[in-house]
């Protein structure tokens, strides 16, 4: 069943929704965590959010999606987003999940696409007792570099405070924070299961990015699919039934 929830973090309150099977009430049962990119919701392009969580609930697996902090319908503004931002409300919806009692505690995955991803993988390795498994579409590994290579590009200075980045105003905090996290690094600790989907023709983060979390960070214990011609978000019917598939397959193996 599908329905509306919040949670508050730090004063915000954060917007989400939850899919949980009804015979949730009768048992727990395992549950995935969706984490949007960035400038991304809830919901993400064509809806692609929405549906996996609908394909989750048809095999018995509840999930939960939340606008971060700044971002969709969340309280915030998204000048004040940071990657560390992200993570804090990532960790605080973790501990939400655990603590339902329609939920197996010990049965929870995480879920991030593109920084969503950057977020899931070092909340996962911040918090390697509390996930049980970890799947990672197109993660942007390389956020930091994204980050200084986009305020090059926008002719930054040093003084400026706020950027304009497609409509949404960015704030320097994003830049002064993520300049000092090792994505990689800090993913490292996780030692359950990872599935890594990544489309071959991804121009915002390439396939290697993923190549790398596969054989640096988490070696045997991932699993790569690559989805041939897809983009960073997976823009086709066919792409993103292959991502839903792959997803599914996973949870239920």
């Amino acid at each position: 069943m599908q329905r509306a929830i919040t949670l508050t973090v730090e004063g915000l309150t954060l917007r989400g929704m939850e899919h949980v099977p009804e015979r949730a009430t009768e048992s727990p049962v395992p549950a995935v965590i969706l984490f949007h990119g960035y400038t991304g919701t809830k919901l993400e392009p064509h809806r692609s959010f929405l549906k996996i969580s609908r394909a989750l609930e048809t095999k018995g697996i509840a999930s939960f999606r939340f606008d971060f902090a700044g971002s969709g319908e969340s309280d915030g503004d998204f000048e004040n987003m940071t990657a560390s931002s992200e993570i804090r409300d990532a960790k605080a919806i973790l501990q939400m999940v655990k603590r339902d009692p329609r939920i197996e505690s010990d049965k929870v995955t995480l879920l991030g696409l593109s920084m969503g991803g950057f977020v899931a993988g070092i909340t996962a390795g911040d918090l390697p007792n509390d996930v049980d498994k970890l799947i990672l579409l197109a993660p942007a590994g390389n956020f930091r570099d994204l980050v200084q290579y986009k305020m090059s590009q926008a002719g930054i200075r040093s003084d400026d405070q706020i950027f304009d980045d497609g409509g949404n105003l960015v704030g320097r905090g994003l830049y002064e924070d993520v300049i000092q996290i090792d994505g990689f690094g800090r993913a490292k600790p996780f030692r359950g299961p990872v599935l890594l989907i990544h489309g071959t023709k991804d121009e915002a983060v390439p396939y290697s990015v993923s190549e790398k979390y596969a054989s640096d960070v988490y070696g045997d214990r991932a699993i790569l699919r690559l989805i041939d011609g897809a983009d960073h978000t997976f823009n086709s019917h066919a792409w993103e039934s292959q991502v839903i598939a792959h997803i599914l397959d996973f949870m239920t193996t």
